[in-house]
């Protein structure tokens, strides 16, 4: 039977086969000018939904012998096949077509997924999920069998304010890429950093599944180093009611016993518990204020919360961690993982340092040590993942991190695409990628200023003594690295840079996407080892 007359009675949702998508893309180009993502094609309800290119755009295309299904707006044509007059709707890639798609196709709504290996793939222009999915389809395998889960909506909303993007924006264009791709396997979308109720809100309205809180402006970092009587004032002052027990109660409680963690015991002192109250207690609170906005606001959906306190200056020490999760869980707050702040630096966009001043090879001893505790801890009180943030391109812990905490792992990353984004413009337009460079170190000292970062623009080398085909080297050199990572903002608003970076990227789309899979593959493939 053909193709189009098989299609006339179609019920239910399916994937065609390699050769019926080979035929349906062929036969689609002799009635059209654009070209066809195979991958893409997927049958619902006597329609064939697919994405369509052409020259400088990219369209939703729904094909049917009958009328086009409701909800999805564009042109529609009559055209002929195999002797059948269908009706061809081209739509635009636009927020109404967005959710008409996902409610047509359940894999292109976003799920939480709790306590599986995932990884965050940040996405801060909107075009790199095919790259991401390439990457993972490379080195961790397909459906259910896939090592770790993907989140492939991810941004803050500091970033969003950089890049002029929201919320709703960042999941459809996550959700055009999954399409694109014929990604089913499920994803999540991580509104992440979130600092207000409000935000929250326009996250929850945007569909997202996994939230992440940054209560890092209730941090007292002065606690680590208070005398006595001032550390009890503070501990005084606390917000003991909205804690709801009181100072005399949470020390008996975290002092009475030990806490026994399988490789080690952890017996805590009234001074630990003292400057891990006035360090986190707000911190917990604030937390539990959003968990129980989230729960009001998400009703019967089910989601994801995670805990961020990566910022600090100071690391995260065994009492603490033991503070916030004993803490967080009397006060009720249910989470799936923890972004604590660990032993070392993780500057943006490079691999990991150690502490200022310890070699390499002892950094990774320290950080091991420190690691395997923090995940005794998680597994005893929780389990929950723990999450490394700023995780992008650590690549010298990434085996200890996946070796030591097993299924109980989040790795967060989203700058590393903008500048994998660079380096394929370094191939596609060198002339640009100059000029980008040369703003990037321009602006450097202004954007650094909320970033853990130490690049020194004077040691980047000399972008006019290098030729073109040497370009790409720089996205490998530190000092260009992070300047170009913590730039991306003012690069994004600079009206010229941001029209021909896009142009560049969407007619050349290939290029990017190789260079991602490449670079994600590298990142996944240590977490990808059952």
């Amino acid at each position: 039977m053909r193709l189009v007359q098989r299609l006339a009675d179609m019920t239910a949702d399916c994937q065609l086969t390699d050769q019926d998508s080979e035929d349906f893309c062929r036969k689609l180009r002799q009635v059209g000018n654009f070209q066809v993502y195979p991958q893409s094609i997927t049958a619902r309800e006597k329609a064939l939904f697919f994405m369509i290119s052409r020259p400088g755009s990219k369209s939703l295309g729904v094909l049917s012998v009958h009328d086009i299904p409701p909800g999805f707006h564009g042109s529609v044509h009559r055209v002929l096949i195999e002797g059948v007059l269908c009706n061809l709707a081209i739509c635009p890639l636009s927020p109404e077509n967005a959710s008409a798609l996902s409610k047509s196709f359940d894999f292109l709504v976003p799920k939480p997924l709790g306590l599986s290996k995932s990884f965050g793939c940040g996405d801060r222009l909107g075009l790199a999920t095919p790259g991401h999915i390439r990457a993972l389809r490379k080195v961790c395998g397909h459906g259910e069998a896939s090592a770790i889960k993907p989140i492939l909506a991810q941004q803050s909303m500091r970033e969003n304010a950089r890049t002029g993007r929201n919320p709703q924006s960042v999941v459809n264009d996550a959700c055009w890429g999954i399409f694109q791709e014929g990604w089913r396997e499920g994803f999540g979308a991580d509104a992440d950093h979130l600092k207000t109720t409000a935000d929250v809100d326009l996250c929850v309205a945007a569909g997202y599944t996994f939230f992440t809180v940054d209560p890092g402006d209730h941090v007292d970092e002065s606690a680590d180093t208070l005398p006595a009587e001032q550390l009890q004032e503070k501990a005084g002052a606390l917000p003991w009611t909205f804690l709801e027990t009181t100072l005399p109660d949470l020390i008996a409680q975290l002092t009475k016993k030990g806490f026994d963690f399988g490789e080690f015991r952890l017996k805590l002192t009234e001074e630990q518990v003292l400057r891990a109250a006035v360090k986190y207690g707000r911190v917990v609170g604030h937390t539990v204020k959003m968990y129980r906005h989230l729960v009001d606001r998400m009703g019967d959906r089910p989601f994801d919360l995670e805990m961020s306190v990566d910022e600090t200056n100071s690391v995260t020490s065994l009492p603490e961690h033991v503070y916030i999760a004993t803490e967080m869980k009397r006060l009720g707050a249910r989470w799936v993982s923890l972004a604590p702040r660990y032993v070392g630096r993780f500057e943006k966009g490079v691999d990991y340092m150690g502490r200022a001043g310890t070699e390499l090879e002892a950094a990774l001893e320290e950080f091991e040590r420190d690691f395997a505790s923090h995940v005794a801890i998680a597994r005893t009180l929780g389990p929950y993942k723990l999450s490394l943030h700023s995780g992008s391109d650590k690549f010298s812990i990434y085996p200890a991190y996946s070796r030591l905490a097993g299924e109980l792992v989040h790795v967060k990353t989203a700058g590393t695409s903008y500048l994998e984004a660079l380096r394929a413009i370094s191939r596609i337009n060198p002339a640009l990628f100059r000029d980008i460079l040369c703003f990037a170190l321009e602006h450097y000292a202004v954007d650094r200023a909320t970033y853990h970062v130490s690049a020194e623009p004077a040691k980047v080398p000399d972008i006019g003594q290098l030729p073109n085909d040497e370009l790409s080297g720089l996205l490998d050199n530190f000092h260009a690295r992070q300047a170009l990572h913590v730039t991306f903002g003012s690069v994004l608003h600079d009206e010229r840079f941001r029209a021909e970076l896009y142009d560049a990227l969407r007619s050349n789309e290939e290029v990017y996407y190789g260079v991602l899979e490449e670079h994600f593959a590298r990142h996944m493939s240590p977490f990808c080892q059952r």
